[in-house]
Parts: structure tokens; sequence; C-alpha cells
């Protein structure tokens, strides 16, 4: 790969912008934190996914091939306790929410990871790390239980950047303790009546949270991995536990570039359910076409916070909106003459070359997915422009608009997961659910439509303007071109 094609990514464990490289290229091994399958699918959860997502179509679009882990935590606290309050046997319940998670990434268009490993589905491995780190004399077991000893690992903190004097300090210690030190955390826990269980050799439990995602990253990608991502609420302590266990165990650095996502906010407050502002993703995709969805949650970085409202969901829906009337009307671009390039049309193909250098540029740059969108829309603008203020198109200039809507396809669609839609059935789609709305049909406002093409040829103005004046109470917005009336629903 060229230099100055190499990807800079802000790793969390050096607290610095770094150069990305593998360590055995081309091949990148990836792990992400995926949900805990407890509840349902929330913007903060999609935000994950689309991050990583697109990231991992940026290193496959580098020419990386790509091992891409995204776990699924199906046993913890959390599952057995909203199991126990419902009555719902755990694994039923954890199948209705990855059922409902797989529903959403696939809806929002998302690439399927390499693996999707289920914690349940890896106690073996759980079981045979913990004995590893029992051998090594990083843990030991306390009445049933295995807890990882903090004190053994000098480093711990490292990742948060948090000492372990401080840490202690901060902890309030029980009376019932079954910890050598109050940060010592588990690996193991035993079952109490009721909490679903497996066999070990320290008798009937279950793994602990961190051990899981230690186990699995194991056996899918290894003792190093390149990347391992997730949100920044898992620093610490999750991913600073995972590093003390997986380093404990294995004597090598456990990952080379921790990469972490800020999180979701909603009317500048933080999104949780007491405060009564949790936006499920059910509701979102019911509301916004998921093209929507994914630039919004990427028009801002992915370091920063991202403040959700539903005037800013509406802000970004026009945008989408504008970028792929602009895609209808480039592949609705026809020659009308023979002829070369115009000097507008010169001019077009060098902001073509801009966009394809700055939009790359962009992302390289620390994964700078709100500049490359801004790249986009703005060569969207210009192509716009050019389009509706040429419509006697050349051969040359009606080819120039091909390679330009196969560059936007290249770039946007297969990194972003935006303009992958066809025009045509993006607004087919996006007509029938906002008419769905109001009680109104494709046909009966294409009828209308077609009325009102039909009495501005004949100079009906008077019957124009009245069918006019009926969509738009129907918050229907139209435009009149050369050859057609373009319309969609506000």
């Amino acid at each position: 790969m060229e230099r100055e094609r190499v990807l800079k990514i802000y790793n969390s464990l050096t607290k610095k912008v770094e150069e990305f490289f593998p360590l055995n290229p081309p091949k990148v091994t990836m792990y992400v934190c995926g949900i805990t399958a407890y509840d349902s699918s929330h913007l903060g959860h999609a935000r994950s996914a689309v991050i990583f997502d697109v990231f991992y179509r940026l290193l496959r679009y580098l020419g990386y091939e790509v091992i891409y882990v995204r776990n699924i935590t199906d046993i913890d606290d959390k599952i057995i306790n909203r199991s126990n309050k419902e009555g719902i046997f755990w694994k039923d319940l954890t199948e209705k929410y990855i059922k409902e998670y797989e529903k959403v990434t696939k809806t929002l268009g998302l690439l399927k990871p390499t693996y999707e490993p289920k914690a349940s589905e890896h106690i073996p491995e759980i079981i045979a790390l913990i004995e590893k780190l029992i051998e090594r004399g990083f843990a030991y077991q306390s009445e049933g239980d295995v807890y990882f000893e903090v004190a053994k690992f000098p480093s711990y903190g490292k990742l948060s950047g948090r000492r372990i004097e401080e840490l202690i300090a901060g902890v309030r210690i029980e009376i019932s303790e079954k910890k050598r030190n109050p940060l010592d955390f588990a690996l193991w826990k035993s079952a109490k009546p009721g909490e679903p269980f497996w066999e070990s050799p320290w008798g009937k439990g279950r793994p602990g949270w961190h051990i899981e995602c230690s186990a699995m990253a194991l056996k899918y990608l290894g003792e190093t991995i390149d990347i391992h991502g997730g949100g920044l609420d898992l620093i610490f302590p999750h991913h600073e536990n995972e590093i003390a266990q997986s380093e404990s165990a294995n004597g090598k650095p456990f990952v080379r570039y921790f990469i972490h996502h800020g999180l979701i906010t909603v009317n500048g407050e933080k999104m949780s359910k007491s405060l009564g502002n949790y936006v499920t993703m059910e509701y979102l995709l019911n509301k916004f076409h998921p093209e929507v969805i994914k630039a919004f949650l990427l028009s801002t970085h992915y370091r920063s916070p991202l403040d959700y409202s539903e005037q800013n969901m509406k802000n970004m829906e026009k945008a989408i909106y504008r970028f792929y009337e602009t895609l209808y009307w480039l592949k609705k671009a026809q020659p009308i003459k023979e002829g070369l390039l115009s000097e507008k049309a010169r001019k077009l193909e060098k902001a073509l070359k801009d966009f394809e250098n700055s939009f790359i540029s962009a992302l390289l740059d620390d994964f700078n997915t709100a500049l490359a969108l801004g790249h986009l829309f703005s060569f969207e603008n210009e192509i716009y422009n050019f389009i509706t203020r040429n419509p006697n198109l050349t051969t040359e200039e009606a080819l120039l608009l091909e390679r330009i809507s196969e560059k936007i396809k290249d770039l946007s669609g297969k990194i972003l997961g935006i303009g992958e839609t066809e025009p045509e059935e993006f607004w087919r789609v996006e007509k029938e659910r906002k008419l769905k709305t109001i009680g109104k049909n494709l046909r009966e406002i294409e009828t209308l439509v077609k009325q009102r093409e039909k009495a501005r040829k004949e100079k009906n103005f008077i019957l124009a303007d009245q069918i006019r004046d009926q969509l738009k109470n129907f918050g229907i917005i139209l435009k009149d071109t050369r050859t057609e009336t373009f319309w969609y629903v506000e």
C-alpha cells in the first residue's frame, strides 16, 4: 500500500493518532463488542454496529483481508435478572432480542461479520482459559467462584489511565466479600438457585462477562489482535479487564489498536431509560429510511458524542432525499446530441477527481466520516446544478455522468453504505412508507400527478393548480422538469 494511502487512527491504548499497520498483512483481525441480549436494540447499539461496519468496509476497500468478529453476550446478570422478572426462560429471552438485533442490522444494510459468536456456545473455551489463569497464578478460587487477581498484573489501568491505588481507594468493601482485593473481578460465578449453569472444575456456575470476550477473541483471532472496538463506556472495566486476563494467560500483547466511539445523547442529555429518552431502533426504522439513520450516525466524528433529536434526523432526511434525487437524475441522463465536454462539464470532471481524493483522505484521517459525508454532499450539489442547468447533454457529457454515478456507488455505496440502493427503488419505498402514514397509496397519488401533467400540457392551469394544492395538502412536494414531474412526500 502506498504511504499516502496509509490509514491513521486514534489508538485509545496510546492516546494518540497512529499509522495503522496490521500484525500479519494483508490480514487484519478485528473484534467488536456486540449486544448484551436482554432488551430491544436502541440507537446506541446501531451507532456501534454502523461505525464498525463502515470501518470493516473501508479496510476491505483498502485491500485488507479482514476477519471481523462481533460477539453476542447471551448470558450475564442483566439477562438472568430480566428473565426472572418476566418469567421467561433465559434462552428464549436472548433469542428474542438476538433475532430483533439481526433484523435491525439487516434492515440497515450492514455486512455480516465473519463470525458472530455467542458466549453460551463457548463455555469449554472459557473454562480452559480460566484454568490457564489459575495455573499461571493470576486467578484463585473462592467458595465456588473464580477471581482474577488484579495485583498480579502490574500494568492494570494502562488503557483507562487509572492507577490501582486510586481504584482501591474508591471502592467500598462489602463485609461478605469473597475477594482478596476489592478490584479482583469474577471469571466464574457459582450458580444461585434457579440460575442457568454449566458444569466446571469449580462446580456448577457460569462465566463472568469479561472472560467471555477474551475466550472468543482468542479462539477466532489468536493471542494478539489488530483492532478491538466498542463504546467509550467499555474502556473501564470491561476492556481493561480483557487486557489483564488475556495478557496474563498468553504472555503477549492482547490488542494493538483500541478504537472507542462516543456515546449517544438525546436533546443534550445522556440517553437512558430512567430519563425516558430511550430511542429504540424499531421506532426509528418505522419513521426514517435506513440510509437516513446511517448517514445521521456517520455525520459526527466517531470519537465525539452524537446528539439525537427528531429535528436532527429530519435535517439528515432532507440531505439524503436531495442526494437520491440527484442519483435519480444521474441515472435518467441521456445524450441529446453528439459532442465533447463543455467548459462546465470539464469543471465537473475535475470536481469528480477532487471528490475521490478528498473523500478517501477524510476516511484515512482517523476515519472522519463526517468530513467524508460533507465532501459527498458538496459534490452532489455540483452534480445537481450541472444536470438541472444543462438539459441538452452531449454524448461525452452523458458518459461523464455515468462515470460519476459509478464512482459514487464505488465510494459512498461500498464504503459508507449510502447510495447503495437504486434511486427508483429508494423513492418507491419512501413514497409508499410515507403515504401509508396519511392513509394514501402510491397508485392514487401517481394518478393525480399524471392528471396534473396532462392538464399542464393542455394549458388547463386552473385544474393543474387545483391538483397541485390537493397534493400539497398531503405533504407532497412537486418539481416540474422538462421531461417529467418529480415528486416526494415531506
